[in-house]
This record gives structure tokens, sequence and C-alpha cells, in this order.
């Protein structure tokens, strides 16, 4: 599969770096210079890096992974993403890091559709710190796998996303339709907060399990 990361930062770039050596095509683009986009590209076998508008060209599937503030900048060089699947990694978050920029009536996940309303959108990996997944996907079939929720209104785009987060190590975690994201960004501030605000450090999974 031919993958553009949309965002190259902490999320981006290991994710895009990991799907490279699960034996996807990569491109890194939109990064603070181009010099780390050809550094995450050259640190890989089947990397590439270029612009939005390339990553975005030459994609079957797309990453998008960046902070809430760039939404606009990005989208503004992406295009319409008519037709293309959109991976949203994002959670919409203010520029302290700390609330919210959406409430439960909707949600950033549904803000980007309307924004790009051609797009086949699906929602996944906001929930799970970046920290985890070198340690997930170097033990990729051995015990029980973590969960990766993801969400959204188009099967096909689902199913893709699906993959890529079976590729990770991680299980897939069906979560309905994208308006789950009003209730799954808010959760994603209750990982964050167990990871990155309590003891044990960032290496945080969860799975859910029926009985």
């Amino acid at each position: 599969m031919k993958i553009g990361i949309l965002g190259s930062g902490l999320m981006g770039a290991k994710l895009g770096t990991f799907w490279a050596k699960a034996g996807h095509d990569v491109i890194f683009s939109y990064a603070r210079s181009d010099a780390k986009l050809k550094r995450l590209a050259d640190g890989v076998e089947n990397g590439q890096s270029g612009s939005v508008a390339f990553a975005v060209e030459n994609s079957d599937v797309l990453l998008l992974a960046v902070h809430w503030s760039r939404i606009d900048d990005v989208l503004s060089q992406a295009g319409d993403l008519a037709g293309k699947v959109v991976v949203n990694c994002c959670v919409p978050l203010d520029l302290q890091n700390r609330d919210l920029v959406v409430g439960t009536t909707t949600s950033g996940a549904e803000h980007l559709a309307s924004l790009r309303p051609k797009a086949r959108w699906v929602s996944a990996f906001n929930t799970t710190p970046s920290e985890v997944f070198e340690t997930v996907f170097a033990n990729k079939g051995k015990g029980e796998r973590a969960d990766v929720l993801y969400y959204g209104d188009d099967a096909a785009a689902k199913s893709v996303a699906a993959d890529l987060i079976t590729d990770m190590g991680f299980s897939p975690c069906d979560a309905g339709a994208l308006r789950t994201a009003r209730f799954c960004e808010p959760f994603a501030m209750i990982t964050a907060e167990l990871a990155y605000g309590q003891p044990g450090g960032p290496k945080l999974t969860y799975r859910f399990d029926k009985h």
C-alpha cells in the first residue's frame, strides 16, 4: 500500500516508519524542515519525502497527523481529497494541549469531514501514545494484542484502517460511526493523562474484553 503522511511529527513519523518496515511504501510530508522529511525517508527502505500535494497525489491512503492548530494550513495544501481514504489521528486540542476545542454535540473528526466532504474519513490511533508503538510493533504475534479504537462512516475506509492497525501489531476495535468521535476524543484525554500525567511512563496501551 502507498501511504502519505501529512504531518511528520512524533505520531506521523513513528507510524510512517513502522508501516514502511511492515512493507508499505511511505511518503513523509509536512514537517518543520525538509531535512527532517529526508531523514525520515532515508531511514527506511521504501520511504520518500515531498510536499503535501505530492503525498496526496501519489498515495492510496493518507494519515493526517498534525496539531489541531495546523489543520487549515495542511488541508489548504492537500486539495479536496476527493475519493481519498484519510486516517485521522488528530485530537482537537487548544494551543496549550490541555482542553478540547469542541464538545460532545460534535467532534474534531466530524469537523474535518465537513471541511473535506469528498474524502473517506476514518479516525484511529488518537487514543494511544506514540511512545508505545515500538514495543507493540516489536512484539507482533506474541501474546494478546492491545486494542486501537477506529471509527468512521465508510466501510471500505474502515477496512483499510483496520489493516494498518493490524500491521502495527494492535488489534483493531471497531467503535462504530464517525460520530463516535464525540466520545473517543475525550477518551484520548484520559489516556493522555494516564500516559503523561501519572507515574509509570507513557508506554500505555488498553484492551477491551467482552465476557
